[in-house]
């Protein structure tokens, strides 16, 4: 039977964004689409931010098509490869900002308490394992704001011991940088730098006080201008509109990163956001595909929350545009065992990245 000409209208369900624009029919999605692919795949060529608005809308039950399409620009423009990366908080808890979702802000009550900088032998261990697993990347985390000259020495002496015991890039993420010390790390040897946008510069003050979305920015503007590659990835599900994650994208094509995380919030007891309602399944894949349709040629990874928003769906944001697992545990909350990720890039044969190819 046909479907209705008229557009569904669609009441916000807890987890997904809030739109005032209804979704469109299952004719038009498809039209969409195929006009979509068309740029995409036959013109190589790049999605409007009116296109991105327009798929933005289409409904759920055209979401597998959307993925659909979103899978085939992902094999397209950056093959059938999966990157593997670990990552390790060498300095835990106690930071000074007051980012809503983070369980490591001082000025709330949560269960992470701040820890000393991590001995060496434990961080070239950690290495050692994520080496074992075939990963390519290996990400040292501070929580703080920036570093300070100390911490600075710390990463500097680190980097060069672990990428030549274990052949992996090393990847860094110690909040906001200077000129001098975005030049340091560069020369030091640090192949990327992570530094999230996480939401829309007009939502940021919500979410973040203590620092500004244009300190962010300028930081991966410092990033890309010394040479390392930029890792620049976003939190979903803290209570922003589709405007605004459309808005997040223009923003992340302005600041063209290598890499983009996609995570998914998972409310963190003694947080504002701590009762905040989790991402549905569908409406995470919705957004994978729409990212990937933005960004066709970046590095799109599987990061924080995806455990608990796709559950068995997971599979499926592999073949929604994700091309990138961050595998073992996150910085504070579990991830699934590494074997379990590696099994469904086996069954969806999906062969992890060497090293040489990531270069």
């Amino acid at each position: 039977m046909a479907e209705t000409s008229q557009p569904v209208s669609l009441s916000p369900r807890p987890g997904s964004a809030r739109s005032d624009l209804p979704l469109l029919h299952l004719d038009e999605a498809r039209e969409l689409l195929r006009a979509a692919g068309r740029t995409l795949l036959d013109e190589k060529g790049q999605l409007s931010a009116e296109d991105l608005s327009s798929l933005s809308r289409v409904p759920d039950s055209a979401v597998p098509l959307l993925a659909a399409l979103a899978h085939e620009v992902r094999l397209a423009r950056c093959g059938n490869e999966v990157e593997v990366e670990g990552i390790i908080s060498v300095k835990t808890g106690g930071c000074p900002e007051d980012c809503n979702f983070c369980s490591q802000s001082a000025a709330f009550d949560t269960p992470v308490k701040a820890t000393p900088f991590l001995d060496t032998d434990e961080v070239l261990a950690a290495a050692r394992e994520t080496a074992e697993l075939g990963a390519s990347e290996f990400c040292i985390v501070l929580a703080v704001r920036g570093p300070d000259e100390r911490q600075m020495s710390r990463i500097l002496e680190l980097v060069p011991l672990i990428r030549d015991e274990t052949g992996m890039n090393l990847a860094v993420s110690a909040g906001v940088l200077t000129d001098d010390q975005a030049r340091r790390l560069a020369e030091g040897g640090v192949h990327r730098y992570n530094h999230n946008l996480e939401t829309a510069r007009s939502y940021f003050p919500q979410v973040v006080t203590t620092h500004t979305w244009e300190d962010r920015y300028e930081t991966c503007e410092r990033v890309r201008a010394n040479g390392m590659e930029l890792c620049c990835g976003v939190l979903l599900g803290m209570g922003e509109s589709v405007a605004q994650r459309l808005e997040l994208l223009e923003q992340l094509r302005a600041v063209d990163p290598d890499e983009v995380p996609v995570n998914f919030l998972n409310p963190r007891p003694g947080t504002p956001l701590g009762n905040a309602p989790i991402v549905t399944a569908l409406e995470a894949i919705r957004w994978i595909a729409l990212f990937r349709l933005a960004l066709p040629s970046v590095t799109l990874r599987y990061a924080g929350g995806r455990e608990i928003t796709l559950r068995e769906l997971q599979a499926m944001g592999l073949t929604a545009g994700i091309n990138a697992l961050i595998v073992g545990n996150y910085l504070t909350t579990l991830g699934r065992t590494p074997a379990e990720d590696l099994q469904m890039l086996e069954d969806l044969q999906m062969p992890v990245a060497t090293l040489g190819k990531v270069f």
